[in-house]
């Protein structure tokens, strides 16, 4: 196996295993802010749920983003051997660190304003509507991150 086939599906590792767990983070810091602020409105709990869930989807372009890559680096298999070229195989890496590394962080600023709107849902505010729009800024920058690594996979 070549060093840029290995390049390649190291990016492609990276890109899943850090936007998942920058989702897994994001989630599990709405979830714990959801379990407090149901103790003093249980009434809310759908927009606890929808809050709690949101930063989940940096997790889901990392795995889109897998989607679109592996497709592309499928063409390149000639004979049942993958042949990239060094520049291709650092296009692809640089694709998955980047979409990795944004969907690690997005995800995780992303829960901790979905964790302060939930509290302060629970503490009787109505701030639904107005966490919902703060939470879309980080969220903006996944989705940036994730057209980047498509442009990149369709320059291959």
């Amino acid at each position: 196996m070549s060093t840029a086939v290995i390049l390649a599906y190291t990016g492609i590792a990276l890109m899943i295993a850090l936007a998942g767990i920058g989702s897994a983070i994001g989630v599990s810091s709405g979830g714990n802010a959801s379990i407090g602020a149901l103790k003093k409105n249980d009434e809310a709990f759908g927009k606890y749920m929808l809050l709690s869930a949101l930063p989940g989807t940096q997790g889901l372009y990392g795995f889109a983003g897998f989607f679109i890559i592996n497709a592309k680096l499928s063409t390149f298999i000639v004979d049942g051997v993958m042949v990239l070229t060094m520049y291709q195989g650092v296009a692809v890496f640089a694709a998955g660190l980047a979409l990795g590394f944004v969907g690690l962080m997005s995800g995780i600023k992303q829960g901790s304003v979905c964790a302060n709107g939930i509290a302060g849902i629970g503490s009787g505010y109505d701030i639904f509507g107005k966490t919902m729009v703060l939470a879309v800024f980080p969220e903006l920058y996944a989705i940036i991150a994730f057209a980047a690594a498509f442009l990149i996979s369709a320059g291959l």
